[in-house]
């Protein structure tokens, strides 16, 4: 399963918390991320991420166009709904493109957390049945 990892400035942090207390489960699949959150999170957690631009260079735009190919499984976006800056992730698209593609999408830790105890108990599996096979 490939999961996209991306947070607004103000929830970078939470990202690596999170990803620290679930690095058993995350290590057993393909990640990637946004620049500077794959760089915090790697460093963090010894994680292998595939790393793209940081966000105000493109790298949302990135796991967007992944995410067009049904190249992500599963997007964790912390974003912050409150001090959002105008650089940061275009929500909106990002959103979208996964209701489309159904994609099952966190945009806060309590529904990361309920994702990825599904995805350890193989709740997530109906994914191949309602996206295209790669």
């Amino acid at each position: 399963m490939t999961i996209a990892l991306i947070a607004h400035d103000s929830k970078k942090e939470l990202m690596v918390q999170f990803c620290i207390a679930y690095c058993g489960i995350l290590s057993r699949h393909h990640i990637c991320a946004t620049g500077t959150t794959g760089k915090m999170v790697s460093e963090a957690t010894g994680l292998d991420i595939e790393k793209f631009l940081s966000g105000s260079q493109g790298g949302d735009q990135q796991i967007v166009s992944r995410i067009s190919c049904n190249e992500v499984d599963l997007l964790l976006f912390f974003r912050d709904p409150i001090s959002a800056k105008a650089s940061e992730p275009n929500e909106y698209n990002l959103l979208r493109l996964c209701d489309v593609h159904n994609i099952p999408v966190a945009t806060n830790i309590a529904t990361a957390e309920a994702l990825i105890h599904a995805m350890e108990r193989g709740d997530l599996d109906w994914r191949d049945i309602v996206k295209p096979s790669r």
